[in-house]
């Protein structure tokens, strides 16, 4: 195949966070908004890399020369490390030209870097007649952001983009890569998904999301486990009292509306201030806390109870703000301006450190939930969200 054109979706994570590179339970759906790749083969061994969303001009990479730390730093790594990633696992892809076009925000917690990888890799597995599965494709960008990006994610990112289906949410246990697609049509029993992005910009790549990584690894070795998902819901109090509280923080309370910010988070933010690491108490409780909301929104779902999934949403944000402290002043008064408002549920979604929230309310309510949440940015003086509704779209696929 000489070229083409390739789509590739970020996603919102339903429920699910911070679960997956502790080999627990995940669940996303895909968005509308994509990264598109125009393709192209070249036959003199370069991978030519341009964007109409990002500033200067073309890059150009020898694809043999391509390794960990080595060339320019910055977006283009997150293709050039599928590149590398896919001749490491002996596929045999050679130069090519890709030019990207963006609906999706960079640094919102909707992974449009995993977009990026997935679109990079189909575009250029097609180009070149190899067939990797779905799943081979998301494990191969996955170790490009890992390796080559220096962003020390999981898995689930890439999975969606790649495997999501429309109308539903993707439940998938990132320990064995099992898969299940579970329908999930918020319209159909009068309910909209409404995303809030904040606008404040977040980096997998920065110190504080490595730091929480290797809190939860620590903590895994420390109750003699390979990973937290090993220890069950009932298990967790005895779980506890085996770890050390040095540094730790207090539990996540689910039976109040997570804080609005304080005077001192007043003025327009767009970088996020990360808290201190918590402890590895705070840490294994809320991973081993979110697997149960997993199972508990799968069950939710399943029963066609789809309102029964917004408090779990909210004790979500509850625990990811308390105990893994990765929410910030403008997620926190997403959510508690959406609550205020009658939502029945609300939470940040994505890595944290700033990126969205997403919100579960009536159809009914959704424009009047949707301008509560502006009028209280504007109240505290923060720079004005973008707030639109979200359904459960396909994963990536070739346009033409």
């Amino acid at each position: 195949m000489s070229g083409g054109v390739w789509a590739a979706p970020g996603r919102v994570n339903l429920i699910g966070e911070h679960t997956d590179y502790n080999d627990g339970l995940v669940m996303p759906f895909a968005l509308s908004r994509t990264v598109v790749a125009t393709a192209a083969r070249r036959d003199d061994g370069v991978l030519r890399l341009s964007s109409a969303d990002a500033p200067g001009g073309p890059v150009e990479l020898r694809v043999a020369d391509l390794a960990p730390g080595h060339g320019p730093r910055g977006w283009t790594d997150y293709a050039a490390g599928v590149v590398w990633a896919l001749r490491e696992s002996g596929h045999p892809v050679r130069g090519a030209e890709l030019h990207y076009e963006s609906t999706l925000p960079a640094g919102a917690g909707l992974s449009s870097s995993a977009a990026l990888e997935v679109v990079t890799a189909l575009a250029v597995t097609e180009l070149y007649d190899v067939e990797p599965t779905r799943q081979e494709l998301a494990v191969i960008c996955r170790r490009a952001e890992n390796a080559y990006a220096g962003a020390p994610t999981g898995i689930m990112d890439q999975t969606a983009s790649a495997c999501c289906a429309e109308g539903h949410a993707l439940l998938l246990d990132t320990r064995d890569l099992s898969r299940a697609q579970i329908p999930f049509d918020p319209a159909a029993h009068g309910l909209a998904l409404l995303l809030v992005d904040t606008r404040v910009k977040h980096a997998h790549s920065d110190g504080a999301y490595g730091e929480r990584r290797a809190g939860c690894e620590s903590a895994a070795a420390a109750l003699g486990v390979a990973a937290l998902r090993d220890i069950g819901y009932e298990e967790l109090p005895a779980a506890l009292d085996r770890l050390p509280t040095t540094t730790d923080r207090p539990s996540a309370t689910t039976d109040r509306p997570p804080a609005a910010p304080g005077p001192e988070s007043a003025g327009p933010a767009r970088t996020a201030r990360p808290s201190a690491a918590p402890g590895p108490r705070a840490l294994t409780r809320h991973v081993v806390t979110e697997n149960r909301r997993v199972e508990r929104v799968r069950e939710a779902l399943a029963a066609g109870d789809p309102r029964a999934v917004g408090p779990i949403l909210t004790e979500g944000h509850a625990s990811l703000r308390d105990d893994f402290a990765v929410s910030c002043p403008e997620l926190d008064l997403a959510v508690s301006a959406a609550l205020a408002a009658g939502a029945l549920g609300a939470r940040m979604t994505g890595g944290g450190f700033g990126g969205s929230a997403i919100v579960l309310t009536e159809e009914r309510d959704r424009e009047r939930t949707g301008a509560a949440v502006a009028r209280a940015f504007a109240e505290a003086s923060l720079g004005e969200p973008e707030i639109f509704a979200v359904t459960p779209a396909a994963g990536a696929r070739r346009l033409s």
